[in-house]
């Protein structure tokens, strides 16, 4: 069974789909923490994340792997360095490479293949998994999920201001809507869920009651 969780930066999909998937029993898809891994690994190398052909082709030479809480690429650790502002801010290479995107679908549904999962994602419900059983859309106002990233981020010990994350949310925001391949946007059969003054514990019992409702 797979329940899909789109929506834009900031929504708090992640942490949602994770506490959703203990709940159920399911395992959790991060699939944003695989374009933020081979962003990590093409810096790491010194690739140009401009040259698209260069990044396709260092993404088909990765071992890319979810463990539990844990990132690793080609066996190595990198949870914490793919959180970072840096990366987050040039994750959009990755994800805006169509050949990147198709090799990165096949990875996520090769994940799903025989397993119950909740997965997250900007295109989880329309492009990856279009048939998916349960398919919800998370957002929230854009100074509401702003905030949400600036405190992460300053949680970590990151050195930002809210208006820079609000001006580089504004832009990713934008970019996800308007890209050729994987797009953000609401499927037609998916639930919209607002976070907005919801604690993290409120937005999963909704979501949770959502599905458990339908099974």
């Amino acid at each position: 069974m797979i329940v899909t969780i789109d929506g834009p930066a900031g929504a708090g999909k992640s942490s949602a789909a994770r506490e959703l998937a203990r709940r159920l029993g399911f395992r959790f898809l991060d699939t944003g923490a695989m374009y933020r891994a081979v962003t990590w690994a093409a810096l790491d190398r010194g690739i140009d994340l401009a040259d698209a052909d260069a990044l396709s082709k260092l993404t088909g030479q990765l071992k890319v792997e979810l463990d539990g809480d844990r990132v690793l690429v080609d066996g190595h650790d990198v949870s914490q360095q793919i959180r970072s502002f840096e990366i987050t801010t040039a994750t959009h290479y990755a994800a805006d490479n169509p050949a990147v995107r198709d090799l990165l679908c096949v990875w996520q549904r090769a994940i799903a293949q025989g397993n119950d999962v909740v997965t997250e994602g900007r295109d989880q419900s329309t492009v990856v998994f279009p048939d998916a059983e349960f398919k919800i859309f998370l957002t929230a106002q854009a100074e509401e999920r702003a905030r949400r990233r600036f405190d992460d981020l300053t949680a970590r010990g990151e050195n930002v201001s809210f208006d820079e994350v609000f001006a580089k949310q504004q832009v990713r925001d934008d970019r996800d809507c308007s890209r050729p391949v994987g797009a953000l946007r609401k499927a037609d059969d998916a639930i919209e869920v607002a976070t907005d003054g919801l604690a993290p514990e409120e937005v999963v019992s909704r979501l949770e009651q959502i599905v458990r409702s339908r099974l």
